[in-house]
């Protein structure tokens, strides 16, 4: 599996779009803004520059896709008139891969511009917005051009899926079942990756610059525990019973494996620390439910999102992960079972759903690229 051209999310604006199925990322978006806002204003009070560059790695397409530069912009603006200090130059770069759908993303530039505008009291700077597509974990900007980078839920894609994993039998991820060379191989190829991106960002990030991260990670130290693993353990499940039934080859599942490493906190402090370009200025952990309209969460994005919560469950997670996962099967499996591959998952997460605790984690850290 080539990552980097079969990794993105469901473009258009269909049932299965990541577009109609991104709330959960829009709330861990919300959920990480006390962060943001501290490194965007430590950044600007201490550079005060005439041109601010922004780049959001990982931009995807869709409601969320400009929720963190209009922030940034609107944060700083308030800040310059505190100051009484001439509004910057925002030179905005979306990144993501060449499958993205950076046509939506151009297609909404105006109203995005013009409803940013009609919000912020007595204007704003000039805006220049910019799709980069290409891989995070090679060098994307010029050296010493950006001065903040935001990245949300993306991370925790990997470059690859790892080598030396083939007796991980009858699993997509790492899982409870796997050896113990699965976990190593999967953990490595974090390391090597993380490492990589720090050190292209290093160069690209101008001194004092800030970054904030947010992977989809765990509190747990194991890294098969299921408060990572199990959402895949659960397609696999699935997987397992069309092979069983004939409908999937087994020499085709057992190659079909999730290009992905949810880091606890702990790993991903040490790989800062090790590269040592950045000092870490602050590590939070955060949940948020398998299903974004939950009735029981803090956040609603409209009264659409409170009534869609009293809806099925797994209907609501599925499309979720649908939206994420289903460019990867359909390039390894075909569209012939992909229907049924989802019917079949959504039955199991249904019923997981329905007898224990479902929440994803969150880590989140905030940088400053070091002198």
């Amino acid at each position: 599996m080539e990552v980097e051209q079969v990794l993105h999310m469901n473009g258009g604006s269909g049932k299965a779009s990541y577009a109609n199925n991104s709330l959960l990322q829009q709330k861990v978006i919300s959920l990480t803004k006390p962060m943001r806002e501290e490194a965007i204003a430590s950044m600007f009070l201490r550079i005060l520059p005439t041109r601010l560059a922004i780049a959001d790695l990982g931009c995807s397409s869709g409601p969320n896709t400009f929720l963190v530069v209009s922030e940034v912009i609107k944060l700083v603006e308030k800040l310059c008139q505190e100051l009484k200090h001439e509004s910057p130059e925002y030179q905005v770069f979306m990144n993501d891969l060449p499958g993205n759908d950076f046509n939506n993303i151009f297609k909404s530039i105006s109203c995005f511009k013009e409803k940013l505008s009609n919000e912020i009291e007595g204007g704003m700077g000039p805006c220049y917005l910019t799709g980069v597509p290409g891989s995070f974990y090679e060098r994307i900007f010029p050296i010493r051009s950006l001065h903040f980078v935001h990245s949300s839920y993306s991370l925790q894609w990997l470059s690859q899926v790892p080598e030396g994993i083939e007796n991980n039998k009858r699993n997509i991820y790492m899982a409870k079942t796997s050896p113990i060379n699965i976990l190593k191989a999967y953990y490595a190829q974090f390391q090597r990756d993380f490492s990589l991106f720090l050190k292209c960002r290093a160069e690209e990030v101008i001194e004092k610059g800030n970054m904030v991260l947010t992977f989809l990670g765990r509190r747990n130290e194991d890294p098969s525990s299921k408060e990572c693993c199990y959402i895949w353990e659960l397609l696999a499940q699935a997987l397992n019973d069309m092979v069983s039934e004939g409908m999937i080859k087994e020499e085709e599942m057992e190659t079909f494996n999730i290009p992905q490493y949810t880091p606890s906190a702990s790993e991903v402090k040490s790989e800062v620390i090790k590269e040592g370009s950045f000092s870490i200025n602050r590590v939070e952990i955060s949940e948020v439910h398998w299903n974004a309209y939950n009735m029981n969460s803090n956040y609603f994005d409209s009264k659409c999102a409170f009534l869609k919560s009293l809806s099925d469950g797994g209907y609501n997670v599925t499309n979720t992960m649908r939206a994420v996962a289903e460019p990867l099967l359909v390039s390894h499996f075909g569209e012939a079972f992909i229907d049924d591959i989802f019917y079949r998952y959504r039955k199991n997460i249904t019923e997981a759903m329905s007898k224990e605790k479902t929440e994803f984690v969150n880590v989140s850290i905030s940088l400053t690229r070091r002198a």
